[in-house]
C-alpha cells in the first residue's frame, strides 16, 4: 500500500502541460505468406523509465499489450521484448525491470483468412523519471496489407487533411518555451484561502466544534507528561491535515492519465446536472431535514484502532474524527472538490484547497495544546452552530444553481439566463435574511431570541440581497465582486445580439478571425476559453473591462475566442479523426473538441483561460499568459503591440487559404 501511495504522490506534480515522454512507432515485417511480425518501438526521453512487461506488479505498473480478438488471425507466442535493465528502484524500494532510451517489442501473428481485417491493439504503460510518473493508454490499428511495411495508417485522407489544417506554422517559438505569465502563486493563494475558509466554517458546525476542547483535554490528561500530551495533540493536528490532503491524491492520478480529463468532466453537461442535484441534497441536510453520514462500521473500526501508544493509533483517532464529522464536512468538501474540478488548476488546485481545509480543522487542536489555559476561554457550544449550518445550506443552494448554470451555458439551452440566475440568488439571500431574523425556521432550529450574532449576519445577508438586486436591473457589469459565478453579461435577455465579452467584436472560428486580421493588418489575441470557465469570466469582467485595457482590445486587436467546452456538433462533413504522433486517435465531432485539440497540438497546454498574441502569419508576439491582474495584462498587450509594429514592414501578408 505504501508503494502505491508513493506512486500517486509522484503524480501530484503533473500540471496542465501535456507530458509525452514516450514516443511510439510501429512497423510490420512479412516473414512468409502467412506469418507477420508487428514491431512496437518506444523512444524514451531523458531520464524517463519505461517498465517491462515482466516487472514486479507490486511496484511500477508493467507494460501491457491487449490484442482484440479477430477470427482472421491468431497470435504466435506472447509479446517479446528487448533486454531490460534489472535494478533496484529507490522510488518503489524494490528491484524492477525497465528500459532507458529505447525499447523494442514484437508480436508474431499468423494470418488465417485472405480478407484480414485491421488488428486493433490496446497498449497500457507506466513511465517515471526522478520527479513524477505517468500512466498512458494508446490504441493502434495495424493493417498487415498496407502498402507501407512501416508505420500505421489509422485515419482516412480527409481526416489527414483536416488534421493538418489544425497545425500552425508558428514563428518565434522561443516565446512558448520562455516563462509564462500564469495564475501562479496568486491563484494558489486564493484557492488555499478558500479551502481554509471552508475548513473554518466546518470547524463551527456541531459535528466538529464540541470535539475540540474534549479531544485536547483528553490528550493532556491521558499522556504521561505535559510534553508528551503536547506532542500527541500536535501529531493529531498534523494527521488531520494529511488525511484531507491525501483525499486529493487520486485526482492527480486521473489527471496524469489524460491532462484534458478533469476539464472535460468539469464541463460535462450530465456531470454538472449531477452536481446540481447533489448540492441540493447537501443543502437540505444542513437545513436539518435529514443527516448524511458514512457507515457507522467505518468509524467503529477506526476507533478500535486508535490508541495513544503509537503514532499509528493517533492517526486512526484523526481518521475517526474525519469520518464522524462527515455530515458537516462532507458538503463543504463536495463544494471544494467540484469547485476545483471546474477551476483551471485541476488536481493541483484541489490539493492546495484540501491543504487549507485540513489546516483550518487541525490548527485549533495544536494551538490549544500549546496554550492549554485557553481552554477555559474557549467558546461554548450552542444553538448558534445550527445557524451556521443553515447559512451553509443556503450557500450550497447558491452553488447548486452555479452548476445548473454551467450545464445551461455549455448546452446552450437558454433556461438560466443572467436575470433568472440573479433573481434566484436574490430569493435565496432574502430567505436567509428572514431565517436569521426568526421569520423562517428549519427542523434543526428552535424558537429563541435573536442574538447580536444573528442580527449582524442578517444585515450582511440583506446587504447582499440589495447588491444582487442592483446587478439584476443593471445592464452594466456591477457585480465584479461575484464575477465568474453568475452567467456572463452577454448571456442575458437584455444583451445585444453579440455573444462576445463586454460587447467587443470577436470571432469564434480561427480561420475567419485570421482573415480579418489580414484585412485590417492587426495582431490577433487568441483567447482559449470555456463557457463554464470561472477564471475566464473573471478576466473578462474584471480585467478586460478596465477602460485602458478595453480600449486597447477594441482598437488594436482582432479577438478570436475559441470555446474548448462547446458541445455544439460539427456538421457530419466537418467531423474527422485526429491521429496523435504516438498513434492514438481522437474523434473530433464537436466544436469544443476541435479547438481543444487545436490548443493542445500547437501550444502544448490544456488549461483556460490561455491567451496568445500573434500576427496572422503565425509570428508569436509575446509569451502566453493566463489569469493575471489588469496591470500585468495591459503591459503584456503593449509589449505585443510593440513587437507587432517592429515586424510589420518585414511581413508579407498572404492569404493562407489560397
Amino acid at each position: 500500500m505504501r508503494k502505491w501511495l508513493l506512486f500517486i504522490l509522484y503524480c501530484t506534480t503533473i500540471n496542465a502541460q501535456i507530458i509525452e515522454p514516450i514516443k511510439w512507432e510501429t512497423s510490420v515485417k512479412k516473414e512468409n505468406d502467412s506469418i507477420y511480425t508487428i514491431y512496437f518501438q518506444a523512444k524514451i526521453s531523458g531520464e524517463w523509465h519505461l517498465y517491462s512487461q515482466f516487472s514486479d506488479p507490486s511496484g511500477a505498473v508493467p507494460t501491457e499489450f491487449i490484442f482484440n480478438k479477430n477470427p482472421s488471425y491468431k497470435l504466435i507466442r506472447n509479446v517479446q521484448e528487448s533486454k531490460p535493465i534489472i535494478s533496484y528502484d529507490n522510488y518503489f524500494e524494490m528491484e524492477l525491470s525497465y528500459f532507458e532510451s529505447n525499447a523494442l517489442f514484437s508480436q508474431k501473428v499468423q494470418r488465417l483468412s485472405s480478407s484480414l481485417e485491421p488488428i486493433n491493439i490496446e497498449l497500457n504503460y507506466q513511465a517515471c523519471d526522478d520527479k513524477l510518473c505517468i500512466f498512458r493508454t494508446e490504441n493502434f490499428k495495424i493493417n498487415l496489407d498496407g502498402l507501407k511495411q512501416s508505420s500505421f495508417e489509422l485515419v482516412d485522407d480527409e481526416s489527414k487533411i483536416r488534421s493538418d489544417a489544425l497545425r500552425l506554422e508558428l514563428k518565434e517559438k522561443a516565446f512558448l518555451s520562455g516563462p509564462k505569465l500564469e495564475e501562479g502563486i496568486y491563484s494558489y493563494y486564493n484557492i488555499f484561502l478558500l479551502g481554509f475558509l471552508g475548513g473554518f466554517l466546518a470547524l463551527l458546525t456541531p459535528c466538529v466544534f464540541p470535539m475540540i476542547p474534549l479531544t485536547v483535554s483528553y490528550f493532556l490528561k491521558q499522556s504521561s507528561s505535559n510534553s508528551r500530551g503536547l506532542i500527541n495533540a500536535s501529531v493529531y493536528a498534523i494527521f488531520i491535515v494529511l488525511i484531507y490532503l491525501i483525499l486529493s491524491l487520486p485526482f492527480h492520478f486521473i489527471d496524469s492519465l489524460n491532462p484534458e480529463f478533469l476539464n472535460t468532466i468539469a464541463t460535462n453537461i450530465f456531470l454538472n446536472l449531477i452536481f446540481f442535484v447533489v448540492f441540493i441534497i447537501f443543502a437540505f441536510s444542513f437545513f436539518g431535514f435529514y443527516e448524511l453520514t458514512l457507515p457507522t462500521s467505518w468509524s467503529m473500526r477506526t476507533d478500535n484502532s486508535s490508541s495513544l501508544n503509537t503514532f499509528i493509533g493517533i492517526f486512526f483517532m484523526a481518521l475517526t474524527l474525519a469520518i464522524v464529522s462527515f455530515s458537516c464536512t462532507g458538503p463543504i468538501l463536495g463544494s471544494l472538490l467540484a469547485g476545483s474540478l471546474t477551476s483551471e488548476g485541476g488536481a493541483f488546485q484541489l490539493s492546495i484547497g484540501m491543504l487549507g481545509f485540513g489546516l483550518a480543522l487541525g490548527l485549533p487542536f495544536g494551538l490549544l495544546a500549546i496554550f492549554p489555559n485557553s481552554l477555559e476561554k474557549f467558546p461554548k457550544s450552542g444553538s448558534w452552530m445550527n445557524s451556521v449550518k443553515v447559512i451553509l445550506g443556503f450557500l450550497e443552494l447558491a452553488l447548486a444553481l452555479k452548476f445548473l448554470s454551467n450545464a445551461d451555458l455549455v448546452a446552450g439551452w437558454g433556461i438560466l439566463k443572467r436575470e433568472i440566475f440573479l433573481g434566484l440568488w436574490v430569493i435565496l439571500t432574502f430567505m436567509l435574511t428572514l431565517n436569521l431574523l426568526g421569520f423562517i425556521k428549519f427542523p434543526n432550529q428552535k424558537k429563541e431570541s435573536i442574538s447580536k450574532f444573528r442580527y449582524f449576519f442578517s444585515s450582511l445577508s440583506f446587504a447582499l440581497t440589495i447588491y444582487l438586486l442592483v446587478g439584476l436591473f443593471s445592464r452594466e457589469n456591477t457585480l465584479k465582486f461575484l464575477s465568474g459565478f453568475p452567467p456572463p453579461v452577454f448571456y442575458s435577455f437584455q444583451a445585444d445580439e453579440s455573444d462576445c465579452p463586454l460587447g467587443l467584436e470577436c470571432y469564434k472560428d480561427f480561420e475567419i478571425g485570421r482573415e480579418k486580421a489580414f484585412d485590417f493588418n492587426k495582431p490577433i489575441l487568441l483567447d482559449f476559453t470555456g463557457w463554464a470557465c470561472v477564471n475566464c469570466r473573471k478576466m473578462e469582467e474584471n480585467v478586460w473591462s478596465e477602460p485602458r485595457v478595453y480600449s486597447l482590445l477594441k482598437d488594436n486587436f482582432i479577438i478570436i475566442s475559441l470555446y474548448v467546452d462547446d458541445r455544439k456538433k460539427l456538421d457530419v462533413s466537418d467531423q474527422f479523426d485526429y491521429q496523435y504522433p504516438n498513434g492514438s486517435i481522437r474523434k473530433i465531432n464537436t466544436v469544443g473538441k476541435k479547438w481543444a485539440t487545436f490548443q493542445a497540438i500547437n501550444f502544448k497546454t490544456a488549461s483556460q483561460p490561455f491567451y496568445i498574441l500573434m500576427n496572422p502569419n503565425g509570428t508569436l508576439l509575446n509569451s502566453p499568459i493566463q489569469y493575471v491582474d489588469s496591470k500585468t495584462f495591459y503591459k503584456w498587450l503593449e509589449i505585443g503591440l510593440q513587437n507587432h509594429s517592429k515586424i510589420i514592414p518585414k511581413v508579407k501578408y498572404l492569404n493562407f487559404n489560397n
